[in-house]
């Protein structure tokens, strides 16, 4: 299950990042106050259920409007 949520963080992060021409490590800064959260993912480093939750509900309240959220990650209701 975990590779499948750290795919789920990371695409997460990577369409934030297109959308707002932000780098992985800005949105760590802004997201987790760690510049690296995403790069070491991306080296398979682990996370917690509840980090995953509250990087989820991150996204999903500074999502972009104009940007689709993925349909197979389930969105919080906010």
């Amino acid at each position: 299950m975990e590779p499948i949520l750290r795919d789920h963080l990371l695409r997460l992060a990577r369409l934030f990042s297109a959308a707002r021409s932000l780098k992985l490590s800005t949105i760590g800064k802004m997201a987790t106050s760690d510049g690296r959260f995403f790069l070491s993912l991306e080296d398979g480093k682990n996370f917690t259920v509840r980090r995953y939750d509250q990087l989820v509900a991150w996204f999903s309240e500074n999502w972009p409007a104009d940007l689709d959220w993925p349909a197979d990650i389930a969105r919080p209701h906010t």
